[in-house]
């Protein structure tokens, strides 16, 4: 975990700021014994701060060896596994449905699983740009025509930015650029309508309990296509417009429902694009930004949450 940046690290200090003791598994570690489940898990804490850079943050480190728990054993489970969707990330879920039996999980795991982050907004076709999954070229093509001759193509099972790519009519690298979007018709992608406020950023705006709670603004560098952090985005200060919020009180009820305490949607314009479940980020720069400390912190709000569902367990 990078301790500057990833929303994982601040969610587990503010653990050990209200006393309990974080631990972590990997999806190596997980396992069933008949209808048991358990988890060869590590206790975590800070390591010490270095002296080179006596200003950051220190890194995690174990506090002892990985052994064997049960997975009643913990007050709650947190799963933060970054995409892709892919068997093994699915299997984990099998897992957690299990655990779930017998102490508080977050997210849901069925909702882990049914709501695909490029495919659940179709779900609101009023509040996003159109939006295909295809993999055959010449559907491909007729997309691009109906999408005015300019498209956005994204794996359906990635993540932070990766393999994004613009497809142009006309271009004379089309078909290479439609080969590799779908591994040469092996693979579906998602063919999006392009949003011209794309240059100006996109929104990511955290949600707890299908209620925002922050947001931060993602400004592509200059000469990029895409604006998430891991590729060079820059993070800016924002605030919530009245269709964000028109967008997160169609998004939150359906949210809740599916038991999903954690969430990040993604909003480019008036448009939403994506709704993130796995493991959404965006915390730390929200609240640098904000000057958010103590209990006004994104991860203070997320564990407010998580409290409560363990009181209610």
């Amino acid at each position: 975990m990078d301790p500057a940046a990833d929303s994982s690290y601040v969610m587990i200090t503010e653990a050990r700021r209200r006393g309990y003791t974080p631990w972590m598994v990997e999806l190596a570690g997980l396992s069933l014994a008949g209808t048991e489940t358990w988890a060869r898990a590590t206790p975590i804490g800070l390591g010490e701060i270095s002296r080179d850079r006596p200003s950051a943050p220190p890194r995690m480190q174990a506090l002892g060896p990985a052994r064997p728990r049960a997975a009643e054993s913990f007050r709650a489970i947190v799963m933060r596994k970054d995409p892709p969707f892919d068997q093994d990330y699915l299997t984990a879920t099998w897992w957690l449905d299990r655990a779930a039996l017998r102490t508080v999980v977050v997210n849901a795991p069925a909702g882990l699983r049914e709501l695909s982050e490029k495919l659940s907004i179709l779900p609101f076709p009023e509040l996003t740009p159109r939006t295909y999954m295809l993999r055959a070229r010449d559907d491909l093509r007729a997309a691009l025509r109906e999408l005015g001759g300019r498209m956005i193509l994204k794996p359906l099972y990635g993540h932070g930015g990766r393999g994004v790519l613009i497809a142009r009519e006309g271009d004379a690298n089309l078909n290479t650029l439609l080969e590799l979007a779908t591994e040469e018709g092996r693979a579906w992608t998602i063919a999006q309508e392009f949003v011209p406020a794309a240059s100006a950023g996109d929104k990511r705006i955290l949600l707890i309990e299908g209620e925002p709670v922050g947001a931060v603004l993602r400004v592509p560098a200059k000469g990029e296509l895409r604006n998430n952090f891991h590729v060079g985005g820059t993070p800016s200060a924002t605030g919530l417009t009245a269709r964000d919020l028109e967008i997160c009180a169609a998004v939150g009820p359906y949210l809740r429902a599916r038991g999903m305490l954690f969430v990040g949607i993604d909003v480019l314009g008036d448009y939403l694009t994506e709704i993130n479940v796995t493991s959404p980020t965006g915390m730390q720069e929200i609240n640098r930004l904000g000057g958010l400390t103590g209990d006004a912190t994104m991860q203070a709000k997320f564990w407010d949450a998580l409290e409560r569902r363990v009181a209610e367990a």
